[in-house]
């Protein structure tokens, strides 16, 4: 094998990349909000959202030593997540929530990466994930769903100028940083109106005797303030 080849896509993964222009950071997040804040454009963008909700159950759950069954994504933009261990202790807790918290955790991971300017290595890091996650997948959407999110990746991290995947990058951390705050405040209104009795909340609650409320607040503490640091390394500051 060329160690030249191998030696230019190493520098090509983790090299570093030139900061974007200060407007095009700031395009990305209009655009990433408008993604998130309207009504109509959220039910379809919010698929991105639970991929990486189950995709964060997942990974926790291999990580603690569970058996990872399966992870299913439906076209109403929830998902299931199903994995065999013991049913109490650390791992499961951890498990059950890692879900709201992994979207906006990873943002915050992205967020970082590009304020160190390795744009290439997040594009590419994210691919990975989701091949990794793609042999987990148990039905025909959630297939289709995670080929077309790792398609765009890898369309926009091969075939495109540095500028380009820059905005690509810097929506995408943006989109998960301001998505991840919603769904907290979603489950937050179903259950006030009696809805979700099997939520995430209410099996860690079940799980640890503490109420769901409690981790409600967990949710939103990790949602706003990794949107919060996130902003600020995306921006700058």
């Amino acid at each position: 094998m060329d160690t030249t080849s191998i030696a230019g896509l190493w520098d090509r993964v983790f090299g570093t990349q030139p900061d974007p222009d200060q407007w095009l950071v700031l395009t990305t997040a209009v655009i990433a909000l408008a993604a998130v804040a309207p009504r109509g454009m959220w039910r379809l963008s919010r698929n991105a959202v639970t991929i990486a909700h189950e995709g964060g159950h997942g990974l926790i759950a291999l990580l603690s030593g569970r058996r990872l069954e399966g992870i299913r994504l439906h076209s109403d933009t929830s998902g299931l997540t199903l994995s065999r261990g013991k049913p109490t202790g650390i791992g499961m807790i951890l498990t059950a929530a890692a879900g709201y918290t992994a979207p906006s955790l990873l943002g915050l991971g992205g967020a970082w990466l590009l304020a160190a300017n390795h744009i290439t290595l997040l594009l590419w890091s994210a691919t990975a994930l989701l091949l990794a996650m793609l042999t987990m997948i148990r039905n025909a959407y959630g297939v289709l769903t995670v080929l077309l999110t790792g398609g765009a990746f890898v369309l926009v991290s091969w075939l495109t100028e540095p500028q380009v995947q820059a905005g690509f990058a810097y929506v995408v951390v943006w989109f998960l940083l301001l998505g991840g705050v919603r769904p907290a405040f979603e489950l937050q209104g179903k259950r006030r109106r009696g809805g979700a009795p099997d939520s995430d909340a209410d099996q860690l609650s079940r799980l640890t005797h503490l109420p769901p409320v409690a981790w409600l607040l967990l949710f939103h503490a990790v949602s706003l303030c990794s949107l919060t640091g996130g902003g600020r390394w995306l921006l700058g500051l």
